[in-house]
């Protein structure tokens, strides 16, 4: 292919935004540079910096994109304190299964959209309302928020890896159990691939926010 040359071609925001999407669809954020995504939209990478001014900047940009699109759930009519902090992290967690990458960003406990912050805000006020001080309503909404950014992140690294569709060493492992030593495992071994791959978040929370909420 021979090389470009004259002026780079005119790119918008949107043609950025478009194609760091797809970059990250295909290859995870590791993969976004600046100079990946000028090859991806056919520029140079200083034309980018007249649009964004470095990664971090491309990856607020798309949290903020994709933030904007989510609608915000209204808790259940009447629900009490516990009911609200579930169906928050629910919520969140709906939203945030669609795009496993968007945690992998979050969990750096540094970038985030301020449009999402109704999730936490809602969490806090309803712990809060419950009888927890505003500080351990911070800590019930951090503990709940690792446990749903660890559950979709374990669930989407095992989807990825059942797309490969090749026997696992786990899988090999549970067929050799000795029964002797591990009687348990070794009885359930042959349903254990289907019995981990369920989905129990809502029974998870639902266990958490009783253990973190003080009884009425």
């Amino acid at each position: 292919m021979p090389a470009r040359t004259g002026r780079p071609p005119k790119i918008s925001k949107t043609d950025i935004l478009t194609a760091a999407h797809r970059v990250i669809d295909e290859e995870g954020t590791q993969a976004l540079t600046m100079r990946r995504l000028a090859r991806e939209v056919g520029t140079t990478p200083m034309a980018l910096y007249h649009h964004v001014r470095d990664k971090d900047e491309l990856l607020l940009l798309l949290l903020d994109e994709y933030a904007a699109g989510v609608p915000r759930p209204e808790p259940p009519a009447g629900a009490g304190p516990g009911e609200r902090v579930v169906a928050a992290a629910v919520a969140m967690r709906e939203a945030l299964t669609r795009v496993p990458w968007i945690v992998e960003v979050l969990r750096a406990d540094d970038l985030m959209s301020a449009r999402a912050l109704w999730y936490p805000e809602e969490i806090i006020d309803a712990a809060v309302q419950a009888g927890l001080t505003p500080e351990d309503a911070v800590d019930a909404y951090r503990i709940i928020w690792h446990y749903t950014a660890g559950e979709i992140s374990a669930r989407s690294a095992a989807a990825r890896r059942r797309e490969d569709d090749r026997p696992t060493h786990r899988g090999r492992v549970f067929e050799d159990l000795d029964a002797t030593r591990l009687p348990r495992l070794a009885a359930l071994g042959p349903r254990w691939e289907e019995l981990t791959s369920r989905d129990t978040y809502d029974k998870g929370i639902r266990a958490l926010v009783r253990g973190l909420l003080p009884r009425p």
